[in-house]
């Protein structure tokens, strides 16, 4: 596939993103439901020592950010890993699965946040669920896609300047456990020696352990990659990028593992893993006054904001796609008054019920983190690809050694060798064999339909 100019009457995107507005997209962007939801769970695969996890990842993900980094100021376009990939390897299967992995990580990310959802409202609202509780916390999850459904088929303008709100309430929530920890210690509450204990289970090594958790924690970091779609709308992306991008990245891996040592000084590890409201419990054993409904809050609003920005992304993908004729045509209708791309939406919500039915959070969580692993090895491979393909322009260049170690870090935590769960795969096998199917489906109408390849 060619690349093709734009033609001159297409007007440009408006650049309008300033360093300050990029640096609150990135920080928003990776906050949310990872470690919202999943410090617990992490601290069941480590024990006290789940800051350690955090920080690994946070590792991974700024080899990958350098990658990232080359790849948006050298082609400063929208598209993000498919665009990459097409240019590095120019198979459309490849860049097909890629960009339907990025899809269904928004799936499982919105499926995960739907879950962490239904625990803090029953938390908030004080409900006592009874010996059913599971089957009530999965009504509610399903109950909440449902809302954010309708909120997408209405129509939901998301702007860089309303994520500044958002990012300001997610990020109160964090900066309140860390607060609340730093109180409660400097107060001589709470047990820093947890910190350096790895409770791992029978016949594990603790480097097995630290690399599962290590595997789950990165869905705490994720995110980040999608900044790179705003490149058509910031002043100056080759200059502003790299610096805004790494700052980002390192403010919010600093908050993780501020938060994290505050949840375990003040939580036991097997206390903290049980549930789907871990920071919860960490507010209530340092501040024991703090009014525990309005952190409830707080953590549902940050995960019903990454819930409906998942979902979004998800639907407008399928769309896209459907419109590039990668997909059956019919995900890509448009509802004629709403103007939301209604089958798109109907359809990944679909999905996403049955991931809410059938996953746990543990699951939805890692799997989010191994799809995005994976992409992350394809896209750190392209960089070494690409630079076979020089531009005219200056740009960001990473050592060459960052993207190596990058792919061989995501492919390794992306490997059953780094100890995740089984349920991962079998999570993301299900969800990618869906994207086969579709493949296969159009590819074949597309070869012996009449009328079906070229655009209505």
């Amino acid at each position: 596939m060619a690349d093709v100019a734009p033609a001159t009457q297409q007007p440009e995107l408006n650049r309008v993103i300033g360093p300050a507005l990029l640096l609150l997209f990135v920080v928003g962007d990776i906050l949310g439901t990872g470690v919202y939801a999943l410090t617990g769970k992490v601290a069941n695969e480590v024990g006290g020592a789940v800051w350690l996890p955090f920080l690994l990842a946070f590792v991974v993900a700024l080899l990958t950010a350098f990658s990232y980094l080359e790849l948006v100021t050298k082609y400063p376009r929208a598209a993000g890993a498919a665009l990459y990939t097409h240019k590095a390897f120019g198979l459309h299967f490849l860049t097909f699965m890629v960009t339907f992995a990025v899809m269904c990580s928004g799936l499982t990310s919105a499926s995960s946040a739907s879950k962490a959802f239904a625990g803090n409202f029953g938390s908030a609202f004080d409900l006592s669920l009874g010996p059913s509780s599971g089957f009530a916390v999965t009504a509610v999850a399903l109950g909440f896609i449902v809302l954010v459904a309708l909120i997408n088929f209405r129509g939901v303008g998301e702007s860089v300047k309303a994520n500044v709100v958002l990012t300001c309430v997610e990020l109160t929530g964090l900066l309140i456990v860390i607060g609340v920890g730093a109180w409660a210690l400097g107060g001589g509450n709470g047990d820093l020696s947890r910190l350096t204990e790895f409770n791992t289970p029978p016949g594990e090594s603790v480097l097995l352990s630290v690399t599962a958790g290590t595997a789950l924690a990165f869905f705490a970091m994720v995110g980040f990659e999608d900044s790179v779609n705003m490149a058509e709308e910031t002043r100056d992306p080759v200059r502003i990028f790299p610096k805004v991008m790494l700052i980002g990245l390192c403010v919010t891996g600093a908050i993780y593992v501020l938060v994290a040592v505050s949840a375990v000084a003040l939580v036991p590890p097997s206390e903290l893993g049980s549930g789907d409201t871990p920071l919860l419990k960490v507010v209530s054993a340092g501040a024991p006054g703090f009014p525990l409904s309005v952190f409830a809050f707080i953590t549902m609003f940050a995960v019903a904001n990454s819930a409906l920005i998942n979902m979004m992304m998800a639907s407008r993908l399928l769309y896209g796609m459907a419109n590039e004729r990668v997909l059956p045509t019919v995900l890509g209708k448009v509802h004629r008054t709403r103007r939301t791309p209604w089958v798109g939406i109907v359809f990944t919500t679909v999905i996403a019920f049955g991931l809410i039915w059938f996953a746990d959070l543990t699951a939805l969580g890692g799997t989010t983190a191994l799809l995005l692993l994976c992409v992350f090895t394809v896209v750190n491979v392209a960089v070494l690809v690409l630079r076979r393909d020089p531009v005219s322009h200056k740009h960001f260049r990473a050592p060459t050694v960052i993207p190596v170690i990058g792919a061989v870090a995501c492919a390794f935590l992306a490997s059953p060798l780094s100890g995740r769960a089984t349920a991962d795969y079998r999570v993301a096998g299900v969800l990618l064999l869906i994207g086969v199917v579709l493949w296969l489906i159009t590819y074949l109408s597309n070869r012996f339909i009449p009328g079906t390849i070229s655009r209505t």
